[in-house]
């Protein structure tokens, strides 16, 4: 049975099909400023070859438009490419407002999306087409990089850390996963398919997934496990911070210093709550290092994201 050969992978989004524009652009453009010289360097090796009898006092003569113009129009053109791939990569950083939102933890040798409505998945990862998709990531060991061929798109994925991806497929069909970075002995095993279905089918996908609540559900049920609530509830008898509201906020912290309540300082606060301790409270908080796994960090987070202006 033969192979197929695939000399380029399928575009599945307008950003893929923008970055492959990109390289076949560029390329002539190598090609355009690269082949003269060539052929202007073969050209004098035949013409002026050892033996050839021909005239080789040339009187010296010089352009200053030619030289300017060499000098010039690649430059400009060049400088045409930093903007047109500029403007590619801030769009990547610039997620819509709207955008579906999965968290996605990568382990040796294993990805793991956790979708909002609760549905979890291992080492594939649904999505909806024609829909922006937020990926927010982090690492429960080792450095490694969530790689989507089919999009174009590549981003490393930190412990301890949380950075993002965004993308909007646009045609339907399994694509290959990849991790991008060397993570250890298993490292070209750590694969996985991104699918991507239409709005329809990916909501009867989420329903069947969805089993056990969703990602915020499962937090809150850490939260009671752990024993959280009994300090951070409204009727705790123990000065900690009030959660409701929390998420997006300014927190003036014990140093003077003003940070905003996003997903990596509730990361650390449940890791690492001694390093940035909110003004006015006392630095009593345990760590939960060594007690959670970085999928039920990300559960909690959910669930404090969740938790609204009013009092629990």
């Amino acid at each position: 049975m033969s192979l197929p050969i695939t000399l380029w992978p399928t575009a599945a989004s307008a950003h893929a099909r923008h970055i492959d524009w990109l390289i076949g652009a560029f390329g002539v453009l190598v090609w355009l400023l690269a082949l003269p010289v060539f052929l202007v360097s073969l050209y004098f090796m035949i013409r002026y070859r050892r033996g050839r009898a021909i005239d080789r006092q040339h009187a010296p003569r010089g352009s200053v438009l030619i030289e300017t113009s060499w000098a010039a129009i690649p430059f400009l053109l060049v400088l045409v490419f930093y903007v047109w791939s500029t403007t590619l990569f801030f769009n990547l950083q610039s997620p819509p407002q709207d955008a579906l939102t999965i968290n996605v933890v990568a382990k040796q040798w294993m990805w793991k999306a956790q979708h909002p409505g609760g549905a979890a998945e291992i080492d594939a990862l649904h999505v909806p087409a024609h829909t922006p998709v937020k990926l927010v990531m982090t690492s429960q060991d080792v450095i490694h990089s969530l790689y989507l061929p089919a999009l174009r798109i590549k981003k490393d994925v930190l412990p301890g850390r949380y950075t993002m991806l965004w993308f909007q497929a646009d045609r339907l069909g399994s694509y290959a996963l990849r991790c991008a970075e060397f993570c250890g002995t298993d490292h070209s095993a750590m694969t996985g398919k991104l699918v991507v279905m239409s709005p329809g089918d990916y909501a009867k996908w989420q329903q069947q997934a969805s089993l056990d609540g969703s990602l915020a559900a499962k937090g809150a049920v850490l939260f009671r496990k752990f024993g959280c609530s009994g300090c951070h509830s409204s009727g705790s008898s123990v000065h900690a911070p009030p959660l409701a509201g929390l998420y997006g906020s300014p927190v003036p912290l014990a140093d003077g210093r003003m940070v905003s309540a996003d997903d990596q300082y509730i990361h650390d606060s449940i890791l690492q709550p001694n390093r940035d301790v909110a003004a006015g409270y006392a630095p009593i908080m345990p760590t939960f290092d060594n007690v959670l796994d970085e999928t039920q960090v990300t559960q909690l987070v959910a669930y404090v994201k969740s938790i609204g202006r009013e009092e629990q």
